[in-house]
């Protein structure tokens, strides 16, 4: 890899987190920001491309952020060329939004001693989409569609989602957390919470903890009661994982702010000012939590087959 494609790499990771950072310092956590949304007629769902595949990780946040923040209504995105192949234009003087592509490519290379050995050489790289919004010519389509379901019903639907993970959920007391040390999640009686979906946000939450043992993902949460930092990347990536999940599931909650939301904004602005890739990290993490967890739910007859406490 040249020294030009490393230096473009960084200057990716840095522009993204410097726009997260920024967010946190007023306060707003970016991935809560669609529950804010000014249009109650939508769901809310993960970012789609252009074919309705729902984008992951990272992108999640830059195009929740973003639609949010110049109040597009529409959940899908493409490229400039997608949509010229669809018949339709970006509108002119439209600005896109950056993502990008992770991936990797194995290399092999021969050692001091003369063998061959293979190196996996990650890599990433930005791309410009745009709102569909933005786009004129697509009569109607490529839009997402809008559920006008009774919510109640979503909800019961996230109820048999967490049931079929098979995670043991204990209820009572005034605290949700996940111990590590016995596998258990402990969450507060339903009718503690303000309604369903901030009971559902919450156990998204503590189920992401869950997903961390070494039988299910091996997150290592050994340092977590013991170390501010390690503690604020994985409460990182709870919070990222509750996101991904309500989205998926179509809850939309109104959270008030837990009591030690303060201190977690301190402690993800300290390690993401220390650590440029820590959000990517994150939102990895929080998109493998996610897709464990659908993993465990049964398959519909016709798919293809293709010690510590956690607050």
């Amino acid at each position: 890899m040249t020294r030009e494609h490393i230096n473009q790499r960084s200057d990716i990771y840095s522009r993204i987190t410097d726009k997260i950072i920024a967010e946190l310092d007023r306060g707003v956590r970016p991935w809560t920001q669609p529950w804010h949304s000014a249009l109650p007629s939508q769901t809310v769902t993960r970012p789609l491309r252009h074919n309705g595949e729902p984008y992951s990780g990272i992108n999640v946040l830059l195009l929740w952020s973003e639609a949010i923040a110049r109040g597009f209504s529409s959940s899908t995105w493409m490229t400039y060329r997608q949509a010229l192949k669809l018949g339709a234009a970006v509108r002119k003087g439209e600005t896109g939004t950056t993502v990008v592509f992770a991936s990797s490519i194995i290399r092999t290379e021969t050692a001091e001693k003369g063998d061959d050995v293979e190196r996996t050489i990650p890599f990433i790289k930005a791309y410009t989409v745009f709102n569909t919004d933005q786009i004129k010519g697509l009569d109607g389509h490529h839009q997402a569609n809008v559920d006008l379901s009774d919510p109640f019903d979503r909800i019961g639907m996230a109820g048999r989602f967490f049931a079929n993970t098979g995670a043991l959920i204990r209820h009572g007391g005034s605290s949700a957390y996940y111990a590590a040390a016995k596998d258990y999640i402990q969450m507060p009686l339903l009718d503690s919470f303000a309604d369903e979906a901030s009971y559902v946000a919450v156990l998204s939450h503590e189920m992401t903890h869950w997903t961390s043992t070494p039988a299910r993902l091996d997150r290592d949460l050994s340092r977590y009661a013991k170390d501010r930092t390690e503690r604020a990347r994985e409460e990182l990536v709870a919070e990222l994982g509750s996101a991904f999940l309500c989205a998926d599931l179509g809850i939309t909650p109104e959270l008030e702010p837990r009591p030690d939301h303060a201190s977690y904004i301190d402690g993800w602005l300290n390690v993401l000012r220390g650590d440029k890739r820590a959000i990517f990290q994150a939102a990895a993490c929080a998109q493998r939590a996610a897709d464990y967890l659908h993993h465990l739910q049964p398959r519909i007859a016709g798919e293809d087959n293709d010690e510590g406490e956690a607050a």
